[in-house]
């Protein structure tokens, strides 16, 4: 419900590791080193830590972990090639041919920039990662991040279809010890009187209990209007349970980690402007002796899907077999899959 802007990157960089800024992510391939404090101040920040609440994250992830048992569909075969040209740039190469629809050819590239804290420290922090790709047609997909200072980040994002100009958004995050802050605006016009305006409010309550809301205004010529919702997430040891209710509808999601090779995910999606509920169950089964990942879901409408993808190790090399059948509509769709880096 929170971005305006429908387009994405077609490899979103994983985590970041330890040392990276807060709120940033780094794409494969690009580490950043930690930050090793001294031993005294080690042991001051754990006893801090432990009586402060930890940051929520933002409103945007809150049903992430769940979503991330659930295969991703494909049609075809999509080969992904993934080169780093140094520690600071990389470039991706993205080939579909499909069956039903027109075959695309996408070229990405992505810099992460650097900032050395200190001349005696060896801590780097990315301050700025630009990550943009374009297609045979000329459809641009770009995104600029950056750290303005510790806890507030801000990002600018547009899109454009075929060499025309679609969509542009700007959002600022403001991460607190306890909160994270958003605010998004899509497609401002002051001569017209239009855009979208997004806020974000995500608090903890306690270590395990987060509670925040989302507030949509969207305004344009003869129309306006604002739509709320509320959310909670609950975090136990090994499972988290989230609730977005909201006059649009309502959205429940319960992730469990059943043990290192298991992880399951249950959603229920009910919306009251298409008077329609779906609830869909998906599992992920991690194979590492064997270097297999398997997820596979069925939903309420009779759509079972399954991926699977196998690393060559020691080889740069990952094949991924995609296949999903739609019982009611009796329509099946197969895709098969190669990343290479």
């Amino acid at each position: 419900m929170g971005s305006v802007l429908a387009a994405s990157s077609p490899n979103p960089p994983p985590p970041t590791s330890g040392g990276a800024a807060s709120g940033l992510t780094v794409p494969p391939g690009f580490g950043m080193p930690p930050v090793i404090p001294s031993s005294g101040e080690a042991s001051g920040q754990e006893q801090e830590d432990d009586s402060r609440l930890p940051n929520p994250g933002t409103f945007d992830e809150c049903h992430r972990k769940c979503k991330e048992v659930f295969p991703m569909q494909m049609e075809g075969v999509r080969l992904f090639v993934n080169k780093g040209l140094s520690n600071h740039f990389q470039v991706n190469h993205t080939l579909l041919l499909s069956t039903t629809g027109d075959s695309t050819y996408r070229f990405g590239a992505t810099y992460v920039g650097t900032k050395q804290m200190g001349p005696a420290e060896v801590h780097i922090s990315s301050k700025s990662i630009m990550v943009g790709d374009i297609d045979n047609s000329g459809s641009l997909n770009a995104q600029i991040i950056h750290q303005i200072a510790n806890g507030v980040r801000s990002k600018l994002a547009f899109q454009t279809q075929q060499q025309k100009f679609v969509n542009w958004q700007c959002d600022a995050e403001f991460k607190g010890e306890d909160y994270t802050a958003t605010v998004t605006i899509g497609n401002p016009d002051v001569l017209v009187g239009s855009g979208i305006v997004v806020t974000h409010y995500l608090q903890s309550i306690t270590p395990a209990l987060a509670l925040g809301g989302e507030l949509v205004y969207h305004s344009r010529p003869g129309e306006e209007g604002t739509v709320m919702s509320l959310a909670g997430r609950y975090t136990g040891s090994n499972y988290i349970a989230t609730l977005t209710l909201g006059s649009a509808g309502a959205h429940a999601s319960y992730y469990h980690k059943a043990n290192e090779q298991l992880q399951v995910g249950v959603e229920l999606e009910a919306s009251t402007r298409m008077q329609d509920t779906s609830v869909s169950f998906g599992y992920q089964l991690d194979v590492p002796k064997a270097n297999l990942l398997f997820k596979g879901s069925v939903d309420s409408n009779w759509v079972v899907g399954a991926t699977l993808e196998k690393k060559l190790l020691p080889l740069p090399l990952s094949l991924v077999l995609c296949t999903f059948l739609n019982h009611q509509k009796n329509k099946f769709q197969c895709g098969f899959g190669v990343t290479i880096g």
